[in-house]
């Protein structure tokens, strides 16, 4: 029995001795460390983490870097979203309107509107692609054969200069940008008046 003990004591000084780095932490962890109380192996389970513990740091930044890794992913997709929103909108606004189809000048008794085949209305929304300025309109009045180019030219698009060239006529409504002028009563396809380089603006709905 003498001879066992003395066995046991060897080894146990020899295991609490020779200890490694990551046996110490282990050991020191479980609380069989106080053996043989070496101040190397003290020294080294001081600033030796324990393994445990380094697990738990790593797994906590892995965490960190997934939440901030899904936070920027979920910004990404709203800013995406917000982009892909704006774009479908902007078309449907640059399409707001209609066209008339074929275009139609008329006197003061034919109503204003969206011109069609079959809906003969007086085009308000006229611009010239000559000069480029929009298309003024005078209800029951046409113009004096005296006008000219020179007129239009020097007083468009002042509305009291250009009366002073226009005469009352009922029912007639007279038409007139910098370059180009027109009196009517009925309804007239523009397509017949080739002179009048006049195009339909949009009509807001």
């Amino acid at each position: 029995m003498e001879d066992l003990d003395e066995l046991l004591d060897e080894v146990e000084k020899k295991f609490c001795s020779n200890v490694s780095v990551v046996s110490s932490a282990r050991v020191g962890s479980s609380g069989a460390g106080r053996c043989g109380e070496d101040p190397q192996t003290r020294s080294a389970t001081k600033h030796k983490a324990p393994v445990s513990s380094v697990t738990e740091d790593v797994d906590a930044f892995l965490e960190e870097l997934l939440e901030e890794d899904c936070s920027e992913s979920s910004q990404l997709k709203t800013e995406r979203f917000l982009k892909g929103t704006r774009a479908e909108k902007k078309p449907s606004s640059q399409s707001g309107g209609r066209k008339c189809c074929p275009v139609f000048l008329g006197g003061s008794s034919v109503t204003n509107g969206v011109g069609t085949v079959t809906s003969k209305r007086s085009c308000d929304q006229l611009r010239c692609t000559s000069c480029d300025f929009r298309v003024l309109m005078f209800d029951d009045c046409e113009w004096d054969l005296s006008c000219d180019y020179l007129f239009f030219r020097n007083n468009m698009p002042d509305r009291q200069k250009l009366r002073a060239k226009l005469k009352k006529r009922r029912g007639l409504r007279a038409y007139a940008c910098q370059c180009s002028w027109f009196s009517t009563l009925e309804p007239t396809d523009l397509r017949d008046r080739p002179q009048l380089r006049w195009v339909c603006g949009k009509h807001q709905d």
